[in-house]
C-alpha cells in the first residue's frame, strides 16, 4: 500500500522508533555472542526476527530498523559466506522488517540499518572511533553495502538509518556517499558528552550533514539518556533530530554484556521533543514495554 512520506510526517509530528532488536531476540534465548551479532539470525533463523519487528510494531512502534546493522561483506566473509550470500541477507533484512510492517502495522515505515565500521570489527570500537580506515578506507567499506540497501528504498524501506557512527571521518565518509544519492537517510552518532566516541565537537558533525538533502534528520543513539538529553538541541538547530538512546548501562567489549541499571525513562521524551525530537525511540537494553511507554507518553 502507498505510505505517507516519512520526512512529511515527522515536518508534522514525532514518530515512534522501535527498541533494541538483539534485546528481544536474546530476551527469547538466541546467542548473539558472536562477532555477527543478531545478524547471524538473517541466515539461521530468519523466523526469530521477523516475529520481533511484529512484537515492536505490536507495542506501538511505527518504524522497524532492520537487522542488518552488523551485516557486512567483510564479516560474513571471515564465516566464508560468499558476496551474494551477503547481498541476499542485505535485503532478506529489509524483506523481514516489510513483512512485519505488512501484517501488524501497513501505516507504519522500515529503516535499513546501516551500521558503522567499528560495529564490523566487533571490538567494541563504535564507542570509542579509533578506527586504522581514513576517510577513502572507510567510503571504500560502506560503499557496496550502502549501495544494496539503498536499492531497497522505494521498493521495501522506506529510509536508510545511518547509526551509532562513532567520529567525524565516519561521518564525512557516509555523507559523500549519500549526497546526490536521492536517497533519504538519518545520521545518528554515538556520543557523550556533547562530543563524538572519538572526542570531536557532536555539533560539527549535525552542520556537515545540513548541507547534504538526503539526510531528514540527524542525531544520536545507543549513548546514555543523559548524553542523549544534552544532544538534542545541538541537533535541533540543524532541523528534525532522531533520538533512541540505549537504556543507560555499559557495554564490557570484553565479556560481550551490558552492565548496570537501566536509566530508561520514556516521560523524558517531552523535553526531547520540545528541542526537536521528530524520531523518537530505544537502542540496546531497550524492549517493547518501554516502546509501549514511549509510545503513551508521545499520545498523551
Amino acid at each position: 500500500m502507498s505510505r505517507t512520506d516519512l520526512r512529511s510526517v515527522v515536518a508534522q509530528r514525532p514518530v515512534v522508533l522501535d527498541g533494541g532488536l538483539a534485546t528481544l531476540l536474546e530476551q527469547h534465548g538466541h546467542d548473539l555472542s558472536s562477532h555477527l551479532w543478531s545478524a547471524r539470525l538473517l541466515r539461521d533463523d530468519p523466523r526469530a526476527v521477523e516475529d520481533a519487528h511484529r512484537e515492536f510494531f505490536a507495542a506501538g512502534a511505527e518504524v522497524a530498523t532492520t537487522a542488518s546493522y552488523q551485516v557486512s561483506f567483510e564479516g560474513f566473509g571471515a564465516d566464508g559466506v560468499g558476496r551474494d550470500e551477503v547481498e541476499a541477507l542485505l535485503r532478506r533484512s529489509v524483506d523481514l522488517a516489510v513483512a512485519a510492517r505488512d501484517a501488524v502495522a501497513p501505516d507504519g515505515w522500515v529503516a535499513a540499518s546501516v551500521g558503522p565500521y567499528g560495529a564490523v570489527l566487533a571490538d567494541g570500537s563504535e564507542y570509542r572511533g579509533d578506527y586504522d580506515l581514513d576517510v577513502a578506507g572507510l567510503r571504500a567499506f560502506h560503499r557496496p553495502r550502502l549501495e544494496v540497501l539503498a536499492s531497497t528504498v522505494g521498493d521495501g524501506a522506506d529510509v536508510l538509518a545511518v547509526e551509532t557512527i562513532p567520529c567525524l571521518a565516519e561521518v564525512e565518509a557516509v555523507l559523500a556517499e549519500l549526497d546526490g544519492s536521492g536517497v533519504p537517510a538519518w545520521l545518528s552518532l554515538s556520543a557523550a558528552g556533547g562530543r563524538t566516541r572519538a572526542g570531536e565537537p557532536l555539533e560539527e558533525a549535525f552542520s556537515m550533514a545540513a548541507d547534504v538533502a538526503e539526510i531528514l534528520a540527524v542525531g544520536v543513539n545507543c549513548t546514555t539518556p543523559a548524553d542523549a538529553g544534552s544532544a538534542v538541541p545541538l541537533a535541533g538547530a540543524h532541523g528534525p533530530v532522531v533520538v533512541y538512546p540505549n537504556s543507560g548501562q555499559s557495554w564490557n567489549a570484553a565479556t560481550r554484556s551490558w552492565e548496570g541499571e537501566s536509566a530508561f525513562h520514556p516521560d523524558e521524551v517531552s523535553a526531547w521533543v520540545s528541542a526537536g525530537a521528530r524520531l523518537v525511540g530505544g537502542c540496546c537494553r531497550v524492549g517493547t514495554d518501554d516502546v509501549a511507554a514511549l509510545r503513551a507518553a508521545l499520545t498523551s
